[in-house]
C-alpha cells in the first residue's frame, strides 16, 4: 500500500479498514497483485481497475463452484454476481465506503459464514 500510486487511494485504505474490521479472525495478503483478505482461505480481493473500486468476493483460490449460488444476506442488493460463487461491489469512492459500511460488513460476515459452512 505504501507504494501504491492510485487515484482512489483514500477509498481503498477505508476498504481495507472495514473488511479487517468486521471480524477479528480475518487477515490480509496480496493475491493476484492486489490487496486481498482471508479467515481459513482467501474470500475477497479488491479489484483496482476501472472505475471506482471493487471489492470481488469470492470461494477461495481453489475453489469449486457450488450447484447454486451462495446464499449471502444482501438486503441492500450490493451484490453484482459474476457467478455462482463470485460477486463483486463497488464503490465510487471514499464517501460511498463510508456511507454503505454496514450493510457492506453485514454482507461480508454473511459471505465468510457461507463459505466456512
Amino acid at each position: 500500500m505504501a507504494r501504491l500510486e492510485h487515484p482512489l487511494k483514500g477509498a481503498i485504505e477505508r476498504l481495507r479498514a472495514v473488511i479487517l474490521g468486521s471480524d477479528p479472525s480475518i487477515a490480509e495478503g496480496v493475491k493476484w497483485n492486489a490487496p486481498s483478505f482471508r479467515t481459513r482461505d482467501y474470500f475477497a480481493t479488491l479489484h483496482l481497475r476501472g472505475k471506482g473500486v471493487g471489492v470481488v468476493l469470492h470461494c477461495g483460490v481453489k475453489s469449486k463452484p457450488p450447484a447454486q449460488r451462495l446464499a449471502v444476506q444482501d438486503e441492500t442488493r450490493m451484490l453484482d454476481w459474476l457467478a455462482l460463487d463470485r460477486a463483486m461491489v463497488r464503490f465510487a469512492d471514499e464517501m460511498d465506503v463510508d456511507n454503505r459500511r454496514a450493510p457492506f460488513q453485514c454482507v461480508l460476515r454473511s459471505w465468510v459464514a457461507r463459505i466456512h459452512a
